[in-house]
């Protein structure tokens, strides 16, 4: 009997620990007992240096459109706002660093920033072809902002966002949210440097999260949502589903059991 007994209390401690707790589904959890209503210090993010396959969209203007439109890919009124039209008449940064404008020939962008780049354009527009008086207004843009996403995610696959940041929650749920089976607490990130490639694992459920400079991602970011041991046992994601299991599986020992016994 006592044996009974002992496999009784087994069984439902084993039912309990299969099953996913809500402190691994619950986001920017405050685990630090602090007040909820605290302020979060502002990630300092780094501005992007460009590498190479990146695609930018550079307009130029000035008080007289006639003016700057051969340096243009495109006419002003075509709207070339997809991401197909920005990957066709967009800027794309070669093997050597490089895109090629009209008229300001080959230019090398490798390791700018989106700035800097904006203010090598202006500089050599003045230097060579316009007077200050034509007000020359440059601006560079990424053509989206690009990245990719795996694992136990609704919806896996590249995605391309029109806005200049973009934060590790705002691409999830861009992407269908982490699925239960989703290990919210080992988020993996891994990006592009020019000195190679940097993986980090992030911690989702914990508020101190916003801190990290993995929070903002970076353009041709890579995510992998791992799996939950969960998903590999097979006894249920959630208490019911783990009970159904539990009982399925008493009710095959047991029927074994008097099989054999017979």
């Amino acid at each position: 009997m006592n044996k009974y007994i002992f496999f009784l209390f087994l069984n439902i401690s084993l039912l309990f620990t299969s099953c996913i707790s809500t402190r691994d589904l619950i986001y920017l959890q405050n685990k630090d007992g602090k007040d909820v209503e605290q302020t979060i210090s502002a990630v300092a993010a780094k501005p992007y240096r460009l590498q190479t396959n990146d695609v930018l969209s550079i307009s130029i203007k000035a008080i007289d459109p006639n003016l700057v439109s051969i340096f243009s890919t495109v006419n002003e009124g075509e709207a070339g706002k997809s991401a197909s039209g920005l990957y066709f008449n967009g800027f794309t940064v070669d093997d050597h660093g490089n895109i090629r404008i009209p008229i300001l020939g080959e230019m090398n962008v490798m390791g700018y920033t989106l700035d800097e780049i904006r203010q090598k354009i202006e500089n050599q527009l003045l230097a060579e072809y316009f007077k200050k008086e034509a007000n020359i207004f440059v601006t560079v843009k990424l053509a989206g902002f690009k990245y990719t996403i795996n694992g136990e995610i609704g919806n896996t696959g590249t995605k391309t966002l029109f806005q200049d940041r973009v934060t590790i929650m705002e691409a999830i749920a861009n992407s269908g949210d982490i699925a239960l089976t989703g290990d919210r607490k080992a988020v993996r990130i891994m990006r592009q440097t020019p000195t190679g490639t940097q993986m980090h694992d992030i911690d989702l459920t914990d508020i101190n999260v916003m801190q990290s400079p993995y929070y903002y991602l970076q353009p041709n970011d890579y995510i992998y949502i791992k799996p939950l041991k969960q998903k590999t046992w097979g006894t249920g994601k959630t208490l019911l589903e783990s009970f159904s299991t539990f009982v399925t599986l008493l009710s095959f020992a047991t029927t074994t059991f008097f099989l054999l016994k017979n």
